[in-house]
């Protein structure tokens, strides 16, 4: 199979103009950031919007697991993907924190410790993103996210904003969409049990322990001690393991025997770093780019990004997401209904706590079904949208949605650029 990839590859070769480009932006002294960029493959590709791509982690690549494993236009045996998002925009694959992915940074200091450098080091990328690529300055821009990445999102969409009104940044910013976001980590940790109990895979003893862990997180994000907090996160995560039997954490309805990992920071990440997709990226696909250093590896430092982070890890956002709805910004929260480290009710919960002028209206309206678009007559998500906010459940998913439910979600994405 491995020859056979490599010969697709070498007909697929450089980048063929309007088509697909990469490149690297060194956002600090010796931080580099990688981005990778589909053009929408459509006849009305300029009149298409531009959705950049935020895996989470921190320490996930959306140059790979993103691209390859739910939105690119190959899936990771390098076959077209009938539900890739290159149909309804061009797409923007940034390895972000610094360390992730393709991404590198030559010495320590060059790590991110907290979203506030995550968001400034992308405003650096974006400014000469869309100064390089200045034909995607008049198109609507979208920032759509996953897991951690939706925290990232959150605070670069207020640090965008910022930047497009002072006229650093060039774009026409349209909009950000939280998937399976880490927005109120506590309000995760805090519906665990809940959530795993009434789905039938924790017993009154195994959900008294894990809200036992629980409250610990409670007490210790309560204190603002957030890297005993994130310490107690993982532990909680090993209680809900023992418990249950090994549920997974990304869609509760299935389980992969070999993935019980010690670590946290593993346990975290590893799932992005699949052996198939690392030998991928760090073959043929590392190949076909052709401007990696020799010294990096696909996924090298993820483990360190994930542990200068630890810090921030804990810290909600909701203040954040909150000042972007102020501001008019739409914002898009979506969930995949089989997902337990962000589950649904966790965001139904900071939902209920923004302060946002507009809630109550939101509140008052009642859902609208979506069909499922493979099964006409299947209910495939509900949402509801009020002004400048919306809220999709997307049911038989998990947490990396597309990789789910790939037609629900591209119809999603087509519903939030407002495309249908």
């Amino acid at each position: 199979i491995s020859s056979l990839i490599q010969s697709i590859l070498a007909l697929i070769g450089a980048p063929l103009a309007g088509k697909e480009a990469w490149n690297y932006v060194e956002v600090r002294d010796g931080a580099h950031m990688f981005w990778w960029l589909y053009y929408a493959d459509n006849p009305s590709a300029s009149d298409l919007p531009l959705v950049m791509w935020l895996q989470g982690g921190p320490g996930g690549s959306g140059s790979g697991f993103g691209n390859f494993e739910e939105i690119g236009p190959l899936n990771r045996n390098l076959e077209p993907r009938k539900t890739s998002w290159v149909q309804a925009a061009s797409v923007l694959f940034v390895d972000n924190p610094v360390g992730t992915g393709f991404s590198y940074t030559e010495r320590p200091d060059g790590y991110a410790t907290n979203v506030a450098m995550v968001a400034s080091d992308m405003l650096v990328l974006l400014r000469h993103f869309f100064t390089e690529k200045d034909e995607f300055q008049s198109v609507p821009f979208y920032i759509f996210s996953e897991s951690y990445g939706g925290k990232m999102a959150a605070a670069i969409s207020s640090e965008l904003i910022k930047a497009i009104e002072q006229g650093t940044v060039k774009c026409k910013f349209a909009g950000v969409a939280l998937g399976d976001s880490w927005i109120s980590p506590l309000d995760s940790v805090m519906t665990w049990g809940p959530y795993l109990y009434t789905t039938s895979l924790l017993d009154d003893y195994g959900l008294a322990d894990v809200n036992n862990a629980a409250e610990e997180v409670k007490k210790a994000v309560e204190q603002q001690e957030f890297l005993k907090a994130t310490e107690l996160w993982s532990m909680t995560e090993s209680v809900v393991e023992q418990n249950t039997n090994g549920v997974n954490f990304y869609n509760i309805l299935t389980q992969e025997p070999d993935e019980k990992l010690t670590s946290s920071t593993r346990r975290h990440i590893r799932p992005l770093h699949s052996q198939s997709l690392s030998e991928l990226m760090n073959g043929p696909i590392r190949k076909k780019l052709g401007i990696i250093p020799q010294n990096v590896t696909w996924g090298g430092q993820a483990e360190d990004v994930f542990s200068y982070m630890a810090g921030d890890f804990m810290r909600p956002v909701v203040d954040i997401v909150d000042q972007l709805l102020t501001a008019g910004v739409n914002v898009t929260v979506y969930n995949g209904q089989l997902d337990l480290i962000v589950d649904t009710m966790g965001q139904e919960l900071w939902v209920k706590q923004l302060k946002w002028e507009g809630l109550p209206g939101f509140n008052k309206l009642r859902w609208t079904a979506l069909d499922d678009p493979i099964s006409p007559g299947i209910t495939g998500a509900f949402y509801k949208t009020y002004k400048n906010f919306a809220f999709y459940w997307i049911l038989r998913a998990g947490h990396m949605i597309p990789s789910d439910q790939g037609a629900m979600a591209l119809q999603m994405m087509k519903m939030i650029t407002q495309q249908v």
